[in-house]
């Protein structure tokens, strides 16, 4: 049976444990992998545990269910980011003890989507439950790096996207690793610090290598609701359907 996550022993007994690929399960996808797998696997061992990460994220629900229990979990808990870990995937890397990353990793933080589609009341529902994950969220971020929720909230809303240098500066990490002394000058920092000139991934990517993973073709995609109402192009479809409404009274 395939996981998205994969214990190993290293040289000194210590266990490793990988996270490849998107993360889900069997809440969202329908697969046969479950929370309570997992939480089988990790408590078969006592010990420290090294949790390297390279995913672009996936299933939040399932996210949240391995972050805490990573944060409960009775032994040392050390996160090491190897070149990806976005999207779902940035929360579990929040319940380290300790977080590194490789000096080519990135680390993303977004706000939460989905599809929904029916009537008005649908939609406002939608973007109810769109609000209460997106504070789930913040816990996570907030808890590991201190920083203002509010400043959390604006980096999810501009996708931000993460070097190891800049995640350690804002807390989401606490070491890159394999780093040696530092330069004596630093060159000037924009002022803009949370701005990715060229965004090498997205979430479409994150999406297609999941419907490529369940072996479903790409379809026509639905309108996905953000938290502001609108679509991607800006459109407004409930408030929209409201106006209509309105005028037909």
């Amino acid at each position: 049976m395939k996981k998205f996550w994969n214990w190993i022993h290293d040289d000194g007994g210590g266990r490793i444990l990988r996270l490849e690929g998107p993360i889900d399960s069997e809440n969202f996808w329908g697969d046969e992998i479950t929370p309570a797998m997992f939480r089988e696997d990790l408590e078969a061992e006592d010990g420290d545990v090294t949790v390297w990460i390279n995913s672009p994220g996936g299933n939040v629900f399932a996210a949240a269910e391995i972050y805490t229990m990573l944060r409960d979990y009775a032994g040392r808990v050390t996160v090491k980011i190897a070149s990806l870990a976005a999207s779902a995937a940035s929360v579990v890397a929040m319940a380290g003890d300790t977080v590194q990353m490789s000096p080519t990793a990135l680390l993303m933080v977004h706000d939460p989507s989905t599809i929904a589609m029916g009537n008005t009341r649908d939609m406002e529902k939608a973007i109810a439950a769109l609000n209460e994950v997106k504070e789930a969220i913040v816990n996570a971020y907030a808890a590991k790096s201190g920083q203002r929720r509010s400043k959390i909230a604006d980096l999810m809303s501009e996708e931000t996207w993460l070097n190891a240098k800049k995640a350690v500066e804002l807390g989401f990490a606490d070491e890159v690793l394999y780093e040696g002394k530092e330069p004596a000058a630093e060159e000037p920092e924009s002022n803009d610090a949370v701005s990715v000139d060229a965004q090498i991934f997205s979430t479409r990517v994150m999406d297609r290598a999941i419907l490529d993973r369940l072996g479903i073709e790409e379809q026509p995609p639905a309108p996905v609701i953000g938290m502001d109402g609108k679509t991607e192009d800006g459109a407004v479809p409930y408030q929209i359907l409201i106006n209509q409404l309105e005028f037909l009274r």
